[in-house]
């Protein structure tokens, strides 16, 4: 392990902070701005909530985790489903439950230890879970990639969809071929580059960049201000076992990042803090209009290859995201980015997230010849992939992704064969 340039505690000169800083916030940028433009929240707000999430989780920890939270691309498919059914409010209920669910179990590990954690939530459990996230979205993806809305109708458009495709070539060249802080940017880089083509072949509208003003406050949506909610079994069953997914992904981001830095985070300042942190995270910015949110795997790597594991250069990437938050001409340029480039990078990213899921099987060496292993990642993905639904009621109905998620974790209980041993997630 190469020695740190700048150790958990240590804090940079300030020409030294501000350009590390920025260099977080970049790397976390493209992704955090993409997931309320993919379920129609306000990329504003994201960055706002990104930035006071990151904070508080700093915060939480005590000053001991060097961790960025943006938005999770786990809740894509739960919000997009609770805002069709009772809109954008529902969703942002349903977050509130999920920080619930996250402080629940924050306080469970605190007083029992967090291996029954490892047990109820093994890599056959929950690597099915994250393929069925990608693979729910990869029509979504080709679509806004090649598809147009005229009069109604969606029609194919080889103009739009070249424009994806550069966006697409564009981020893969810059995931392949490079090696330093270029290759933890490939999302950033991609947008700009799709951007700056769909300049050239005219399908920007610049209107709203026109229209908008340097200063902007991002569009807040608070309950029972600016909308009203009425909490359902339906709601609480598509939103809250996606915690089966996040909880654990935020596992492997900790066991990660404490082998980068050295340090053993499951155990001090504890896996209940870090939990916590996450969960009041997604809490204040459900409470705001902004989605959910999850450590971020970019910013580990950033550490990783900078060698600064300092909180307080994160803390100056939180600070940078807050402000730009407000910078209403940015928003505007975000907003004009054509539907066809957020598709273009959305196949790359929904495989990515499909791919790790397969990456963590891999990882942890899950044996398929052994039959309980096969039953239960075959039952995972045909019921998330295929849309499978139980109805309750008119009102109350579990499907798709939540369903796969509860029944791999009862097949997981029941089935005889289980495995005790103490579970290392692998997750990206």
């Amino acid at each position: 392990m190469n020695e740190a340039v700048l150790d958990v505690q240590d804090q940079p000169k300030t020409v030294q902070w501000i350009s590390l800083s920025l260099q977080h916030m970049f790397a976390m940028f493209g992704a955090t701005i993409l997931v309320p433009k993919l379920v129609g929240l306000s990329p504003a707000i994201a960055l706002l909530t990104s930035g006071i999430a990151t904070i508080i989780f700093i915060l939480i920890t005590q000053f001991k985790v060097p961790a960025y939270l943006g938005s999770s691309f786990a809740f894509i498919v739960p919000i997009t489903i609770a805002t069709e059914t009772g809109g954008i409010g529902s969703a942002m209920i349903g977050a509130m439950f999920v920080s619930l669910v996250y402080a629940i179990v924050a306080l469970i590990i605190w007083k029992t230890g967090y291996r029954w954690l490892m047990e109820l939530l093994p890599p056959i459990v929950v690597g099915p879970v994250i393929i069925v996230i990608g693979l729910a979205l990869s029509g979504t993806a080709v679509d806004m990639a090649m598809n147009i809305t005229v009069d109604g109708v969606s029609q194919y458009s080889m103009k739009h969809f070249s424009a994806a495709l550069v966006t697409l070539i564009t981020a893969i060249i810059c995931n392949i071929y490079f090696k330093n802080i270029i290759s933890l940017m490939p999302i950033l880089i991609g947008i700009i580059a799709g951007y700056i083509y769909s300049a050239a072949i005219g399908i920007i509208d610049y209107a709203p960049i026109a229209q908008a003003t340097w200063f902007q406050v991002p569009d807040f949506l608070i309950p029972g201000i600016d909308y009203s909610f009425t909490v359902t079994p339906t709601l609480l069953f598509v939103m809250v076992p996606i915690a089966i997914v996040t909880i654990s992904e935020h596992i492997g981001h900790q066991l990660v990042l404490g082998k980068i830095v050295e340090r053993n985070y499951i155990k001090d300042p504890g896996l209940h803090r870090s939990i916590l942190g996450d969960g009041l995270g997604t809490l204040i910015s459900s409470f705001v209009g902004g989605p959910p949110k999850t450590t971020y795997g970019e910013n580990i790597g950033v550490l990783a290859i900078t060698r600064v594991y300092s909180v307080y250069v994160i803390i100056g990437a939180a600070v940078f995201a807050i402000a730009f938050s407000f910078f209403g001409k940015l928003m505007a340029v975000i907003e004009t980015i054509p539907t066809a480039v957020l598709g273009g990078i959305s196949i790359l990213l929904f495989g990515i997230i499909a791919s790790s899921g397969l990456r963590m099987l891999v990882d942890n060496r899950i044996n398929f010849g052994d039959k309980r292993n096969l039953v239960i990642s075959s039952v995972i993905l045909v019921i998330g992939i295929g849309g499978a639904k139980i109805q309750f009621s008119e009102s109350f109905s579990i499907e798709g992704m939540a369903l796969a998620a509860i029944i791999g974790v009862l097949l997981n209980l029941v089935l005889p064969g289980r495995n005790k041993e103490e579970i290392d997630h692998g997750t990206a």
